[in-house]
């Protein structure tokens, strides 16, 4: 795969000339993966032509035989910039995400301070500016004090709001009383605000924690987190949806029940989605029983039977997005008893890789290659993209942002420390054999991870204001 000048045509007629030409046999556009030439100029894509068309002059990077993702979008994570960083930073979780093919991330608001207010955005937005590799928007936090505030939300600031109904070690604001939840969605449908809920009952927890007392192993750590309150917490949701029509994520979903509640809700009509998470495909509750702390998460991990019930909803077109709730925490932190242990664990460089790895396991013909391919071009890219009105985003057309990412599909590798991008420095994936691998990174045009040279680009991303009277306002 290399940089070329382009062969001496003149451009299309009426059309300039691209800055860059991207060519391969796999280019995944939403009407399928087809062979192509991905025309791009000033950061944007101008067109999408035949491979027997004669490219204009400009430089030419040849994908081959790899597929030619859009440039992928992870809707949840936790770079922990401001006020945790030192297990996590903007640079080095930029690092991991460009890594792992994602060019856009939604960063989440249990920093310090928890950022639960336009200007704490704001703020966080100034602090990133010239840090990050990648594109990025923020889900604000709920405030619990004043949630009528979500009814006034600049959409320039934020479009989506996080609602916590259970609590961890960096939950902040956790909304454990019904009143102010509905108050919360009342504001958030009047505002035209999207709800992404952690949804497990917290008092729920609370009340088994008094009878059986605090999980104690690893081995009984699901029973002790169970289910039951993921369905109590979702069932809650769902109503709350329907008095107020309110639009609801449920992110890193972890039960076929709660799965099939929200695909009946849809079904119904309701406008309520979910997201899976890349450790919920990855990992069982035995899993957790072996590693421990590597993947105690919360919502915790389920069973093998919960696990297919998720890759269906992937295969399925379910689930809206796929997110890795990229969360790291010091090995010393992970370390600690099973009681003070934070949940969470790292996966935005992880989740492409691992998604494609599960899908390439559960192929049920020798043909599904493109169908895998067009599955996480779906649950990374135009998913995420339309469900957080990301324009530009997300695909690969004329008009799109110039985000590619080029994955070889047959590329087997194993993980270890040494390839972990993240600033906490370990991945619950390390000793894994992976199927494919990201080898290039493009974000509007330019290359911002190679994996020949194992380079990264320019740390300019962009913050990704939301839709306004006014026009663009991205910064």
């Amino acid at each position: 795969m290399e940089l070329n000048p382009a062969p001496d045509h003149a451009p299309q007629a009426g059309r300039p000339a691209p800055d860059l030409v991207v060519t391969g046999r796999r280019i995944v556009t939403p009407d399928g993966v087809r062979p192509g030439a991905v025309h791009i100029r000033d950061g944007r894509i101008t067109a999408v032509e035949d491979t027997d068309t004669a490219p204009p002059a400009a430089p030419r990077i040849d994908a081959g035989d790899q597929y030619v993702l859009p440039g992928l979008i992870d809707s949840h994570v936790h770079f922990r910039t401001p006020g945790l960083t030192h297990k996590e930073d903007w640079e080095h979780g930029s690092r991991a995400a460009v890594t792992g093919g994602f060019t856009t991330v939604i960063d989440m608001p249990n920093t310090r301070p928890a950022t639960n207010s336009p200007e704490l955005l704001l703020a966080k937005a100034d602090e990133i500016a010239g840090r990050s590799l990648v594109d990025h928007r923020f889900h604000i936090g709920l405030d619990p004090e004043r949630p009528e505030l979500l009814a006034e939300l600049d959409p320039a600031v934020a479009t989506s709001s996080k609602i916590f109904m259970a609590g961890h070690h960096t939950a902040p604001n956790v909304v454990r009383d019904f009143a102010t939840l509905e108050k919360a969605f009342a504001a958030a449908a009047q505002g035209g605000v999207q709800l992404v809920l952690h949804a497990e009952d917290d008092e729920l927890f609370s009340l088994l924690d008094g009878w059986w007392g605090a999980p104690g192993s690893y081995r009984e750590y699901e029973a002790r987190r169970p289910r039951s309150a993921g369905i109590v917490a979702v069932a809650k949701v769902l109503e709350l949806v329907r008095r107020h029509g309110t639009k609801a994520h449920i992110l890193h979903l972890s039960s076929a029940e709660e799965a099939d509640l929200v695909c009946a809700a849809r079904a119904a009509g309701l406008p309520v989605s979910f997201e899976v998470t890349g450790h919920h495909l990855a990992f069982t509750d035995e899993d957790t029983a072996r590693l421990g702390a590597r993947t105690r998460l919360s919502p915790s991990i389920r069973s093998r039977t919960d696990q297919e019930r998720l890759w269906d909803a992937v295969r399925e077109a379910q689930s809206a997005t796929i997110g890795s709730d990229h969360a790291p925490h010091t090995i010393e932190e992970k370390t600690r008893s099973v009681q003070d242990s934070p949940p969470g664990l790292p996966g935005v460089q992880e989740l492409a890789v691992g998604v494609w790895t599960g899908l390439c396991r559960r192929r049920r013909s020798q043909d599904n290659s493109d169908r895998a391919a067009e599955l996480l071009a779906r649950c990374l890219g135009s998913g995420p993209a339309d469900l957080f009105e990301l324009p530009g985003k997300g695909r690969i057309a004329p008009g799109a942002d110039a985000d590619l990412a080029f994955l070889d599909p047959g590329a087997t590798w194993m993980m270890s420390a040494a390839d972990v991008r993240s600033k906490c420095g370990w991945s619950a994936y390390e000793g894994w054999t992976f199927t494919g691998r990201i080898t290039r990174t493009l974000r509007a045009g330019r290359t911002v991870w190679d994996l020949a040279t194992g380079a990264y680009g320019a740390y300019d991303g962009r913050f990704l204001a939301g839709p306004a009277p006014e026009g663009d306002r991205r910064g």
